[in-house]
């Protein structure tokens, strides 16, 4: 009994200190972000997520991956398992190059709490802007902090919809 109230006086007291940790500040620069963001992309959570969306859809050819470097903290992560923004950009890079990716978002959940939001992105994904029909749908689950001064792009994690995993009903409203 002695031993449970020792490990959870020392929770507690680590869940308080931890919880009154202010929020780091993200630095301005570091070696993976090397291109300021543009104020219009980043000024609010619509601008930040149509500007991610803008950056990975387009024809077969070249990103701005700068663009896509700005909209994230130095340290943001993207993808369904827990890569950095330049693995991402490495290896979506050369897909895109090769064939055209449009994804665009038909519906959106937010979650927000003082500097930080929770959006659930529905998309769907086309080979070519006019395709009829999306190769895949899915959610984008981007989690995104105010520093005071812009939003940044901490993480993005997406899912594809499949047999097992369809899209609920509620993920497919119009956006909000």
């Amino acid at each position: 009994m002695k031993l449970f109230l020792m490990i959870a006086a020392t929770i507690a007291f680590a869940t308080t200190t931890h919880a009154q940790t202010p929020t780091p500040t993200p630095p301005a620069t570091t070696a993976t972000q090397t291109t300021p963001a543009n104020p219009a992309d980043v000024a609010t959570m619509d601008a930040i997520v149509a500007a991610v969306y803008d950056v990975i859809s387009g024809p077969a050819g070249k990103r701005d991956w700068d663009r896509f470097r700005s909209l994230s903290r130095p340290t943001g992560e993207v993808g369904s398992r827990v890569i950095t923004v330049e693995d991402y950009v490495q290896r979506a890079g050369a897909a895109f190059e090769k064939q055209g990716f449009f994804e665009r978002e038909v519906s959106r959940r937010l979650e927000k709490f003082g500097n930080i939001a929770q959006l659930f992105s529905t998309y769907e994904s086309r080979h070519a802007k006019d395709d009829a029909k999306p190769f895949q749908r899915g959610i984008n689950s981007i989690q995104l902090m105010n520093d005071g001064k812009r939003w940044w792009v901490v993480t993005i994690f997406w899912q594809g919809e499949d047999e097992k995993n369809p899209l609920p009903a509620e993920y497919l409203r119009s956006r909000n």
